[in-house]
């Protein structure tokens, strides 16, 4: 007699094997079938559904989004953290454990690590402990943002992780948005905030948030440009999907220009692309589309997230057109 593949007998017998942990023999024996229709049964519920059957990495990690991750956009690297099963544990969490131990795992004597700003960075920062003191230098990518919590601006960040690491550190002591870009261009003459640009600009690794126009930091930026309906209007005109240390990208991770680009104090996508590593950090299916530009944009060498949005980039995307190697130029 063939195998039923009626779903009251397959729930049945998966019931009997996964949850009462009887032996396929004595399922067989119980529900009066043949052993061999039992493996057959079982086999049929995983394809219908009925049975998931889910490996936890004991180091929370989604290695076959990862691998998936890495081959279809060129990625280093990529760390994904599998959905939290504690009910005290958090996406946001695990995120910035993983990117904790990118940052241990890359950091060397003399280095210098460049941060942006964001809650994702914030868990990172958060995560790192360490046995022994580093040589490394900590700045900031971008200026700072009054409209944003305190505890996640590029300042404390730096502060925290450089008094975490046994590291020195250097503010940029300027803010991240200005009213007119003669207003930026005044104050980038100055000394203090040219040198604190130029070491980002040669750092050896950057950590990066990726933001979507329309939630957290990101809209905060937009909001502290206070743009006339005409700006705004251009803005959203070139379709923004994400930035990255203020500096907003299309679909594609090419630039937006205007007003959101001649005022705003950071180190530029073009910075961005001539530091040897950078690390993408993101958390929640919102920044898909930020995420994604980012990747197309090849704005990112590393990408660090959680596994519903390594899910939501591979459903919504196809592979971008990568040269062979698929590195960074």
């Amino acid at each position: 007699m063939p195998a039923s593949r009626n779903p009251k007998s397959l729930l049945q017998v998966a019931r009997l094997y996964y949850l009462e942990n009887l032996s396929q023999q004595a399922v067989a024996e119980r529900v009066g079938i043949s052993r061999s229709n039992v493996s057959r049964m079982l086999s049929e519920a995983q394809r219908q559904g009925i049975v998931e059957i889910r490996i936890n990495d004991p180091a929370g990690r989604e290695r076959e989004l990862e691998r998936q991750l890495e081959e279809r956009f060129g990625l280093r690297e990529a760390r994904v953290a599998q959905r939290p099963l504690a009910a005290t544990a958090t996406a946001s969490n695990q995120v910035g454990v993983l990117a904790s131990q990118v940052l241990l795992d890359s950091i060397k004597e003399q280095m210098t690590v460049a941060l942006s700003w964001g809650h994702a960075l914030q868990s990172m920062v958060w995560s790192t402990t360490t046995d022994r003191d580093h040589a490394a230098h900590l700045v900031q990518l971008v200026g700072g943002l009054s409209s944003i919590s305190n505890e996640i601006s590029g300042q404390e960040l730096v502060r925290e992780l450089a008094s975490r690491l046994g590291a020195s550190y250097r503010y940029l002591h300027a803010p991240a948005v200005f009213a007119s870009a003669e207003g930026r261009e005044a104050l980038l003459a100055e000394q203090s905030i040219a040198q604190a640009l130029d070491a980002a600009r040669t750092a050896d690794i950057a950590f990066v948030g990726i933001g979507t126009p329309t939630h957290g930091s990101s809209a905060a930026i937009l909001s502290g440009l206070d743009l006339s309906k005409a700006q705004t209007k251009q803005f959203w005109s070139q379709q923004p999907v994400g930035d990255i240390a203020a500096r907003y990208f299309d679909a594609q991770g090419q630039a937006v220009t205007g007003p959101t680009a001649d005022r705003v104090l950071a180190v530029t996508l073009e910075d961005l692309a001539a530091i040897p590593t950078v690390v993408g950090v993101a958390e929640g299916r919102a920044k898909v589309p930020g995420v994604v530009g980012a990747l197309h944009g090849r704005l990112i060498d590393v990408l660090v997230c959680d596994e519903t949005l390594a899910r939501g980039v591979l459903s919504s995307t196809s592979s971008p057109p990568f040269e062979a190697e698929g590195a960074r130029p």
